[in-house]
C-alpha cells in the first residue's frame, strides 16, 4: 500500500466510525422517546449512502407506530429533525441522518421510484417535460434518482414548501 492509499482507508474507517457513532446517539434518544410514548419498538442502525440510518421497526406488527409517522410522514420528518439535533447537541457536527419508522420511508421510497420511472418514461414518449407534485426533499430526491437511472435529467422548481419536481426531455 502507498501512503495516500493507507490514509485513504484511514478516512474511510474514520468516517464510517463516525457515521455508527451518530446511529448510536440516535438509537439511545429513540429509545428513550419510545419510552416515554410507552411505544414498543425495535431500533436498527446501519450506514447506508454516506449517512447513518436508523429504523425503528415492531415485531407485533402493532399500528402504534403509525402515530410516530403521522400523516403524509409529517411526524416522521419531525422526529427525523429532533434526532439530528440530538446527534448535533452531541458530537457538534451536523447530521444527515436519515430515520425510518414501520418502513414507512422504504416504502415511500419504492412508490416514488416507480413515479419517477414512469415519468420519465412519458417525458421519453412524448418529449415534453413533465412537472410533479409538490414534495418534501427526501421525495425530490428520490425521484431525481430514478430519473437519472432512466437516463434523463431533472430539476427542482418552486419555493418551499411548494417546491416540485420537473423531468426534462434529453
Amino acid at each position: 500500500m502507498t501512503e495516500g492509499t493507507t490514509s485513504a482507508a484511514a478516512e474511510g474507517a474514520d468516517a464510517l466510525s463516525r457515521l455508527e457513532q451518530e446511529g448510536e446517539i440516535a438509537a439511545d434518544y429513540l429509545e428513550g422517546l419510545l419510552d416515554i410514548a410507552d411505544l414498543d419498538g425495535d431500533i436498527d442502525m446501519d450506514v447506508e449512502a454516506d449517512r447513518a440510518s436508523v429504523s425503528i421497526i415492531s415485531d407485533s406488527g402493532s399500528s402504534d407506530l403509525q402515530k410516530l409517522v403521522g400523516r403524509d410522514g409529517e411526524v416522521l420528518e419531525a422526529l427525523q429533525e429532533l434526532t439530528r439535533l440530538a446527534v448535533h447537541r452531541e458530537t457538534g457536527d451536523r447530521s444527515r441522518l436519515m430515520l425510518d419508522i414501520a418502513e414507512y420511508r422504504a416504502n415511500k421510497r419504492a412508490e416514488l421510484s416507480e413515479l419517477g420511472a414512469k415519468a420519465a418514461a412519458d417525458v421519453k414518449s412524448s418529449g415534453e417535460p413533465v412537472k410533479l407534485r409538490p414534495m418534501t426533499p427526501f421525495e425530490r430526491k428520490v425521484v431525481h434518482d430514478a430519473v437519472k437511472a432512466a437516463g434523463l435529467r431533472s430539476e427542482s422548481e418552486g419555493e418551499e414548501p411548494q417546491r416540485f419536481v420537473v423531468v426534462l426531455p434529453a
